[in-house]
């Protein structure tokens, strides 16, 4: 399975969002392609970020579903191809921690990177420099994004 465009991590997602450091830097790589691709694990994280926000008082519950039905409107509209995890992402993403020990590599970027060599992703986008670093390490193009 090969990918149309960029792979995109959460941290990168929430960009597109949320008025954050870089997010001038993600929307200016991204308009630079048609598509962009995030797995079902960017889905549940990028809910996760919004609700700690919303908790925390960083961002209000309109504000979050003003967000979710334009991020589900962008993944209706084909400008968002969402692929699922798979069994294969896990084991593949703990034989990445083992080929690169050095990297402080964390479990879900370790299942991101996975998904983005399984899809044979054109680039990860990412704001994360470990993973950066991780996906470099492994041949993939990364874009480092609002750091």
């Amino acid at each position: 399975m090969s990918a149309a465009g960029p792979y995109v991590d959460t941290s990168a997602l929430a960009k597109w969002y949320l008025p954050e450091p870089g997010a001038e830097q993600f929307a200016a790589f991204i308009a630079g392609h048609t598509i962009a691709v995030i797995s079902r694990l960017a889905v549940v994280e990028l809910h996760s970020i919004l609700n700690r926000r919303r908790h925390a008082g960083e961002i209000k519950h309109n504000h979050v579903a003003r967000v979710v039905a334009v991020f589900e409107r962008q993944i209706a509209e084909g400008l968002i191809e969402v692929y699922p995890l798979d069994d294969r992402h896990a084991v593949e993403a703990a034989g990445i921690m083992q080929r690169i020990p050095d990297q402080p590599l964390r479990t879900l970027d370790a299942l991101h990177l996975a998904i983005a060599l399984d899809i044979e992703a054109s680039h990860l986008v990412t704001a994360d420099r470990v993973l950066a670093a991780s996906a470099k390490a492994l041949g993939l193009k990364a874009v480092l994004v609002g750091v």
